[in-house]
């Protein structure tokens, strides 16, 4: 059962687990997605107005009608809607940033536009070999999207030489490697926590799961609070 995080007569928001499609995709054979867990669990068709990558987990909205699914997604269209990401990354990052680089767009060869602002809320060293250097070295982000491509967040922290660790298309193999080896896991550590949308005076945040939780603190990361 999918944890509601919000609901009210035009929206609902879920906590979405990792390795769970948003919707349907004619790109993947799953038949089972949030959408349709949410759709059975609560007894209705519900409406989706944006989406997070299968390896995501966090706050994902949908509308219950067509006519607020029109005007939910216009939020995400006039960048009305800002969304937040907690995201651990290879190495030591600088304190804020912005990062302007295009990725590919959905046709072979085209570029679009592309904008992710970030913070760094903390960063720590591990006393063990990864790779080709004698310690490891990791920041906890958080990352907001101006823009929306596909695996912006991702992609723009390759580009930075800062890939996410669990990443399996853009991350690093040995840290990668190493994640799964110290603590038994396999996910993309990448989370949705927070999604404000100030006009309509909506803020939805998702607790940071489980899994993340303890391998952040057992790396000496405090996650955002409120």
């Amino acid at each position: 059962m999918l944890t509601i995080l919000h609901q009210d007569d035009h929206m609902l928001a879920v906590d979405k687990p990792p390795g769970l499609l948003s919707t349907p995709s004619p790109l993947a054979s799953d038949r089972v997605t949030c959408m349709s867990l949410l759709r059975d669990q609560i007894g209705a068709w519900v409406y989706p107005v944006h989406r997070l990558d299968r390896a995501t987990s966090g706050v994902l909205l949908f509308a219950r009608d067509s006519s607020s699914a029109g005007r939910i997604a216009a939020w995400f269209r006039e960048r009305l809607a800002h969304k937040a990401y907690l995201a651990l990354v290879r190495g030591w990052v600088e304190a804020e940033g912005e990062i302007d680089h295009p990725v590919e767009g959905a046709h072979p060869g085209e570029k679009v536009e592309a904008r992710t602002r970030y913070r760094c809320l903390g960063q720590t060293e591990v006393d063990h070999p990864v790779g080709r250097y004698a310690t490891a070295r990791y920041s906890l982000v958080e990352a907001s999207p101006v823009t929306g491509r596909r695996h912006q967040i991702r992609r723009h922290f390759k580009h930075l030489r800062h890939p996410l660790v669990g990443d399996p298309d853009y991350g690093d193999t040995h840290h990668n490697r190493f994640f799964r080896e110290r603590y038994g896991v396999r996910r993309l550590m990448l989370h949705a926590w927070l999604l404000e949308v100030p006009e309509a005076g909506l803020r939805i945040q998702a607790p940071v799961p489980q899994d993340m939780r303890r391998i952040l603190e057992d790396l000496g990361l405090s996650t955002p609070m409120g």
